[in-house]
């Protein structure tokens, strides 16, 4: 007979979360103490981009405008952390379902050493934060003539 066991969605998608987090930390080196700070309620999906001269993050976080967010450098560790409030305006609402998650992120990433950490760019457009971090010129991938 088959076994039925008890799965929670949620700690599902936490352990697919963790797995990605852990991605990044192998690509990127680890940091300090983890990526997900304790208090944080939820946590962006993040896609990474690599090209010839650039890292690229792309964070969603719809709904959010970019004064919520803060981005900060210290050392090779970029930050980025901000808070999503409730939409809730009537509390007499009996809410069915409620999916979207509130409340603060923190993300950290490690940088690698071939960055240039003075260059690196945000952009927000349509609820996705875009950090564009430069690598430096002896990093950039380059044509070896063959002589």
């Amino acid at each position: 007979m088959a076994q039925l066991t008890r799965q929670t969605p949620n700690r599902t998608l936490r352990n697919l979360q963790r797995e990605v987090d852990s991605l990044f930390d192998q690509f990127f080196g680890r940091s300090d103490g983890g990526d997900q700070s304790p208090s944080a309620v939820w946590s962006p999906s993040t896609d990474l981009v690599e090209t010839d001269d650039a890292f690229r993050l792309h964070l969603d976080v719809p709904g959010m405008s970019a004064e919520d967010i803060s981005i900060n450098l210290q050392n090779r560790t970029l930050t980025v952390n901000g808070e999503r409030s409730s939409e809730r305006t009537d509390e007499s609402e009996d809410f069915v379902r409620v999916e979207r998650a509130v409340g603060t992120f923190h993300r950290t990433f490690t940088l690698p050493d071939a960055v240039d950490a003075d260059h690196i760019e945000a952009t927000y457009d349509d609820g996705v934060l875009t950090i564009t971090v430069p690598k430096t010129e002896e990093s950039t991938r380059r044509q070896i003539e063959i002589q």
